[in-house]
């Protein structure tokens, strides 16, 4: 049975959302080829990296070689399979997309893998797009400089929702929004988990009772079930039935730890809450998206743990305070410096004078031809309007 990522897979550009600036950068790189032979989409798991590529073919009329780097694991196999394909003429003089998936998979011991996959990007005839998710490892150093690097974002729940929409309509199936919105959420920002998410629920006589079990419980439910209760088979999936981040989760834990915890409870409590940060600043900074398992484990079974026995009697919880107040101004700095700096590039000025000059600019970009000439995402102009 075909699956709904295949049978939606974008056939055009137009069907690539929420990804407009990669799709300018790529339509850019094709341009432009071969004065740059390499293009490098790199990104959170399921925003679109092999779907753009494949679509960026059907728009150039190329066929598609999918090689998958963790198979090229040394020089010998990367040239016999690469080297043909980026010298040799194509059947009927079509044009031709080679695509490198996963190039994360090719390891620094590997006899030859990456700088024969180098060598191949210099002499290569054709244009090779190269996908990973994590591209910051110093092993990447050379292919970073010889590739065009495009980042991907991960898609914010709405453009996720309104896929679900189409795809729902199209299959003609009647779906609560209820639960189109809780698959969207769950995904945070995976297009691929949401697809799979969705198939599911097509395959259900009675989706109704996935929208029962996927029904939000109130934060204040599972800390309850935190603090209260001992670790058990459940307690690593407490924060999927809350619509809320990990990193928001986190300031609600530091907030109410010490109203259950005392002595050496709160001592270790707060030793795994600071590695669960640790991983968090990882994800943020390095695009490390498989560390949110292991924030999730913290923060979860981590924190549940501190406790020797189950806690009885009735706790006020309270919700943070100082901290997420803090945590919501970084929120809004950061959109005001996405904003910024797409201003900046457009105006051609520095980000630093868009970010000083910003009160100004919001009042210049209130109107909708203006947002988008900027390519604004929804959560920006959302932003622009408070």
């Amino acid at each position: 049975m075909t699956t709904l990522c295949e049978k939606y897979r974008g056939k055009c550009f137009l069907d690539v959302k929420g990804q407009d600036l990669a799709v300018d950068r790529i339509k850019a790189f094709i341009k432009i080829f071969p004065s740059k032979k390499a293009i490098l989409l790199h990104g959170p798991t399921g925003t679109g990296k092999t779907s753009l590529a494949y679509v960026l073919a059907q728009e150039t009329n190329s066929e598609i070689l999918e090689l998958n780097a963790s198979d090229l694991r040394n020089r010998e196999q990367l040239e016999k399979v690469l080297k043909p394909a980026t010298q040799e003429s194509t059947l009927f003089g079509k044009g031709r997309i080679i695509l490198v998936d996963e190039v994360d998979g090719i390891s620094a011991a590997d006899k030859g893998g990456l700088p024969e996959l180098l060598s191949l990007i210099e002499k290569t005839k054709f244009p090779i797009i190269i996908t990973a998710n994590d591209i910051w490892q110093q092993k990447f150093n050379l292919l970073r400089q010889k590739s065009e690097l495009v980042p991907l974002k991960a898609l914010n729940y709405k453009t996720i929702l309104l896929i679900l929409k189409e795809i729902a309509e199209k299959e003609k199936i009647q779906v609560n929004e209820e639960i189109l919105t809780s698959i969207s959420i769950k995904s945070r920002g995976d297009v691929r988990a949401a697809l799979n998410d969705l198939q599911a629920v097509f395959q259900i006589n009675k989706p109704e009772e996935i929208g029962e079990r996927d029904k939000e419980d109130d934060v204040f439910n599972v800390l309850k079930q935190i603090f209260k209760n001992l670790v058990n088979h459940e307690t690593l999936r407490l924060y999927d039935t809350v619509n809320m981040p990990l990193d928001e989760i986190l300031l609600w834990l530091e907030e109410n730890i010490p109203y259950e915890y005392h002595g050496e409870e709160l001592a270790k409590a707060y030793e795994v809450l600071s590695k669960a940060d640790v991983f968090r600043g990882r994800i943020h900074r390095q695009q490390h998206w498989r560390f949110l398992v292991y924030q999730n484990i913290l923060l979860s079974a981590g924190v549940s743990s501190a406790k020797e026995k189950p806690k009885i009697g009735f706790t006020l919880y309270k919700k943070p305070s100082r901290i997420l107040k803090i945590w919501m101004s970084n929120q809004r700095q950061q959109k005001k410096k996405s904003i910024a700096v797409k201003y900046a590039e457009y105006c051609h000025i520095s980000v630093k004078r868009a970010m000083r000059e910003f009160p100004v600019i919001k009042y210049i970009i209130q109107k909708p031809e203006i947002q988008k000439q900027l390519k604004l995402e929804e959560d920006e102009i959302e932003f622009l309007s408070k």
